[in-house]
C-alpha cells in the first residue's frame, strides 16, 4: 500500500517537473496556460487524557501517534476564448486523521476526512469553466498567473461566472490568515466557519454554479450547488426544491489607518434528506436503527425535507506591517442534523497572524487563535440520549462548549518547501466535560510550485 502511494506521488511530481522543465513548451511561454503543483504531508499525535466513558465516535483517550495524511494536486488551466478559462485539478490523497477524524467537532486535521479507505486514491478534485464579463471597458488590472488562475487583464468591474465541480471554500468565507490547512491553521473550525454546514462531499467538493459581481472595493456572490445524498459521503445530488444549497456573501474591503482589511457576511440555505434531532430522539426511544443510521452517515435518507439556514460573519485586519487580526462568528438553526461539514451549530473564534520579519525571516509566519464551538439544545439532547452523528458521540453527554487553542509556526525552508510545527489544546472534546482535555502535536511539510 505504501509503495503504491509513493509511486503515485513520484508520478505526479514527475509529470509536473516535466511540464515545468519544457522551456520551449507552451506551458512556460504561452500565457494562455497555467500549471502549478502542491504536496502536503501532515503527521499528528495526541496525549492520553481522562475519560469517564467512551462511545463509537470518541477520540481515543490513550496516547495516539502516527496519524499521517498526504495530498498531492496538479492545478492545470487553459484560456479558451475572451474572458474564459477551464481548470482541471487531478488530486491524489490518502492517509488518516487521529481516531479516523472523529471525536472532536473542530476536527484536528483539515487535510483528512472521516470516511474512505486510507489507501491512496486518485480523483478529479475540480473541473470547472469560468467566464468573466467586463462591465467597464476603461479600468483594467493585471492578474498574475497563480493556482487556478491564468494570467490575464480583467476589468475592475466585472461579473465572474463559474460552473462545474469545485469547493465552496474556493469562493466563500475566505480569510487571508485563517483559511488554508496546507499553510495556516489545521483545525477544521479555523480553516472555515465551523457552523457553516457547507455543501460538499467527503473530500470537500461539490458541483453547481457561482456568480460573482466584483467591484474595486466590494463583491457580491451567489451560488446554487449539490448536497450529499448520504450525510458526509461522496455521492452528491441536485434536485431543485428537494436537495440543493444556496449561498450568498457580501464582501467589503476596508481600510483603517491605511491598513487593509475586509468584512464578509454570508447567509446559507440547504435542503437535503437530513432528519431533525427531534426525530432522532424518537428513533432512539423506538430503536429505529434505519433512521439512526441516516443521522450517523451510514445510510441513505429515504425522504426529503431537511432544511438548514445560517448566518456567518468573517473579518480580517492588518494592524502593523507584521501583525494582523482575524475572526469569525457563525450560527445555524441546529434543528436538522449536520449533513456535510462538521457538528457545530454556533462558533466564535479570533486570532493573530505574525510575519517573521521581526526576526529576519520575512517569509515565515506564526499564528495563534482560540475557537469556542457550541451546539443547539436539540443536538445536545440527542447526544445525551446516546445518539451519534457522523463525527461525534460518546454514548452520553455532560455538556460544555468545546474550546480549542491552536498555534503554529510555518517556516520557509526553500523557495518551494515549507515546514510547519503545530500545537492544539482541546478542552471538552465533542462538548463533553467528562472527557479531556487533550494536547495535540503536528508536523507539516508542504511543497508548492
Amino acid at each position: 500500500m505504501k509503495s503504491k502511494f509513493f509511486l503515485l506521488l513520484i508520478l505526479f511530481f514527475s509529470i509536473f517537473s516535466n511540464l515545468s522543465a519544457q522551456e520551449n513548451g507552451a506551458l512556460i511561454k504561452d500565457s494562455s496556460w497555467t500549471a502549478h503543483f502542491q504536496m502536503t504531508i501532515i503527521t499528528q499525535a495526541h496525549s492520553g487524557f481522562k475519560a469517564a466513558y467512551s462511545g463509537t465516535n470518541s477520540l481515543d483517550d490513550s496516547v495516539e501517534h502516527g496519524a499521517t495524511s498526504i495530498t498531492s494536486t496538479l492545478f492545470l488551466g487553459r484560456k479558451l476564448w475572451k474572458g474564459s478559462a477551464i481548470y482541471l485539478n487531478p488530486e491524489l490523497s490518502g492517509g488518516r486523521g487521529l481516531s479516523y477524524s472523529v471525536g472532536v467537532a473542530g476536527a484536528l486535521n483539515g487535510e483528512t476526512y472521516r470516511i474512505g479507505d486510507p489507501a491512496p486514491a486518485l480523483s478529479i478534485a475540480r473541473l470547472y469553466l469560468q467566464q468573466s464579463i467586463s462591465l467597464d471597458r476603461k479600468d483594467f488590472k493585471s492578474i498574475d498567473d497563480a493556482t487556478n488562475q491564468v494570467k490575464d487583464e480583467v476589468s475592475t468591474n466585472r461579473i465572474l461566472i463559474t460552473a462545474g465541480k469545485f469547493s465552496m471554500s474556493d469562493f466563500y468565507d475566505k480569510n487571508s490568515y485563517s483559511h488554508n490547512p496546507r499553510s495556516q491553521f489545521m483545525n477544521w473550525s479555523l480553516m472555515s466557519n465551523g457552523a457553516w454546514d457547507y455543501p460538499a462531499n467527503t473530500k470537500g467538493y461539490t458541483f453547481g454554479f457561482v456568480a460573482e459581481l466584483i467591484k474595486p472595493t466590494w463583491a457580491l456572490r451567489i451560488s446554487s450547488v449539490a448536497v450529499p445524498k448520504i450525510a458526509n459521503h461522496p455521492e452528491m445530488e441536485y434536485r431543485f426544491g428537494k436537495a440543493h444549497s444556496e449561498t450568498a456573501e457580501f464582501e467589503k474591503k476596508i481600510n483603517i489607518h491605511k491598513r487593509q482589511g475586509a468584512v464578509r457576511l454570508l447567509v446559507s440555505y440547504m435542503a437535503s434528506r437530513a432528519p431533525t434531532y427531534q426525530q432522532g430522539l424518537g428513533a432512539l426511544k423506538t430503536n429505529d436503527t434505519t433512521l439512526l443510521n441516516v443521522i450517523s452517515g451510514n445510510a441513505t435518507g429515504s425522504s426529503f425535507g431537511g432544511k438548514k439556514t445560517g448566518v456567518y460573519l468573517n473579518f480580517e485586519q492588518e494592524i502593523t506591517d507584521n501583525i494582523s487580526a482575524f475572526g469569525r462568528i457563525g450560527w445555524n438553526d441546529g434543528k436538522h442534523v449536520t449533513w456535510a461539514f462538521t457538528e457545530i451549530d454556533q462558533t466564535l473564534h479570533a486570532g493573530f497572524s505574525l510575519k517573521g520579519s521581526r526576526w529576519k525571516r520575512k517569509d515565515d509566519v506564526a499564528g495563534i487563535a482560540v475557537v469556542v464551538n457550541g451546539i443547539s439544545s436539540d443536538h445536545r439532547a440527542f447526544l445525551k440520549a446516546g445518539g451519534y452523528g457522523f463525527i461525534i458521540g460518546d454514548g452520553t453527554l455532560n455538556y460544555g462548549n468545546e474550546a480549542i487553542l491552536e498555534t503554529y509556526y510555518n517556516a520557509k525552508i526553500y523557495n518551494w518547501f515549507w515546514l510547519n510545527f503545530d500545537y492544539q489544546f482541546v478542552n471538552h472534546p465533542a462538548y463533553n466535560k467528562d472527557r479531556g482535555p487533550v494536547h495535540v502535536f503536528g508536523v507539516r511539510g508542504h511543497i508548492e510550485m
